[in-house]
């Protein structure tokens, strides 16, 4: 299948073109069509997965053909597509998007988050928008100050369903959702489904069609995984060598704290492997510095808490290093899952100490499978040495190049659309 049977623009066929996707990913094979014939979505999604593009394109295409005038009374400076995301660099990269696919069309866009200053985003807000991506809480101290007004919203996307719960968000979440207007599109997103996002999902979309892509468990059947069994002591020295022996292009390393995120980044600083932390602490300046260093080559590690990395999307990640197992299963499957998306390979290798084989025995149940463990080659004898029981699956690493996500045109058309932040 082909972008262009989708019903799409030109334009926006094109722009598609122009970033080097020639087909669609099946949650957008699948979401695409409904989005554009009006229906509620309720998709179960991972990031990773095209889910951006699913809705961003669609919503570009209604906008521009007029089909989405639901609301009666709005004036042209109303905002018709609202998109709530849970974390700044999310709804950044969500404005990135609209922004580049409809670089050919009239659309006008903003995005508004927290840790900045407000004058640029009240600006952006009065001389009127078609789509606003916002984070909750910068959004709902806007609406309390009368800057914001979402009577005209046409299409309303929430994003990241399961993170806004996880961060604390879904009280300001029903808020913003009850000044909608009652009549419109809602798009639903989430990687998993716990019961109060079920529950909010029923109470906010009519008959919506449902479509789920890559469960949680199986979307780590593509990305190579290993562990290797370390004292906590040898763990940077052992993130150190495999850095230094793999073809690793570009890397996340996750770490339990900010306290590791910095010392992590600072040893292998030292090193003389250029790396950068972000976590909580981080600005927000210093959070996209250290993003756009990796995007850009001038990295390539970045070293991040969960929280600070929920809704990064990076692309060309070849690597992703536990330094800490996660004591919650599933976020071990939405850690690596950074790497091998969009048919790329990726490899993912965790260092066990001691007192996380607990962790990593609940991560093995639910992926159901058993993860590899990595015998130390030349150089490393005394850094790493396997502790399982002789008959656990054991095997030299094997270092997987990094697949070109994708062919990139950096020919680039004048932008004619309008996108602030």
């Amino acid at each position: 299948m082909k972008f262009e049977s989708l019903g799409l623009l030109e334009e926006l066929v094109s722009a598609v073109r122009e970033e080097g996707y020639l087909e669609p990913t099946p949650i957008q094979s699948a979401a695409i069509p409904v989005v554009l014939s009006g229906k509620d979505v309720l998709a179960c999604a991972q990031t990773g997965t095209g889910k951006t593009a699913a809705f961003a394109l669609p919503i570009l295409n209604r906008l521009s053909a007029g089909k989405t005038e639901l609301v009666q009374g709005r004036t042209t400076r109303d905002i018709r597509v609202l998109v709530l995301t849970p974390t700044r660099e999310l709804a950044t990269q969500i404005g990135d998007s609209f922004r580049r696919y409809g670089r050919e069309l009239p659309i006008r866009g903003a995005v508004i988050f927290g840790g900045v200053s407000q004058q640029s985003q009240v600006k952006a807000l009065r001389e009127g928008l078609d789509i606003l991506v916002a984070t909750p809480g910068r959004l709902m101290d806007l609406m309390n100050q009368k800057h914001v007004q979402l009577r005209g919203i046409e299409i309303f996307v929430l994003d990241e369903a399961d993170r806004m719960l996880d961060m604390g968000f879904i009280r300001d979440v029903k808020k913003i959702i009850a000044v909608l207007p009652k009549k419109r599109q809602t798009l639903f997103f989430s990687a998993t489904m716990p019961t109060e996002i079920a529950k909010l999902s029923q109470q906010i979309l009519s008959q919506p069609a449902k479509i789920e892509v890559t469960p949680v468990a199986s979307t780590v059947s593509k990305i190579e995984q290993g562990v290797y069994f370390v004292g906590k002591k040898q763990k940077m020295p052992l993130l150190s060598h495999l850095m230094k022996s793999l073809n690793v292009q570009r890397a996340l390393v996750f770490t339990r704290t900010k306290r590791d995120a910095n010392k992590v980044s600072d040893f292998l600083n030292g090193a003389g492997i250029k790396s950068a932390a972000i976590h909580g602490n981080k600005s927000q300046s210093a959070r996209e510095a250290a993003l756009d260093s990796l995007k850009q080559g001038k990295s390539r590690v970045l070293v991040a808490t969960d929280i600070a990395a929920r809704g990064i999307d990076i692309d060309l990640v070849t690597h992703v290093f536990n330094f800490n197992i996660p004591n919650d299963s599933e976020c071990y499957v939405h850690r690596i899952g950074r790497t091998a998306r969009a048919g790329a390979s990726g490899t993912a290798l965790s260092f066990c100490d001691p007192e996380e084989k607990g962790y990593l025995k609940d991560i093995e149940k639910l992926i159901k499978k058993q993860i590899v463990v990595m015998m130390p080659s030349a150089g490393m004898e005394k850094i790493a040495e396997p502790l399982r029981a002789p008959q656990s699956k054991q095997a030299p690493f094997k270092a997987v190049s990094a697949h070109p996500l994708m062919e990139r045109n950096q020919a680039r058309r004048p932008s004619r659309s309008r996108y602030r932040r």
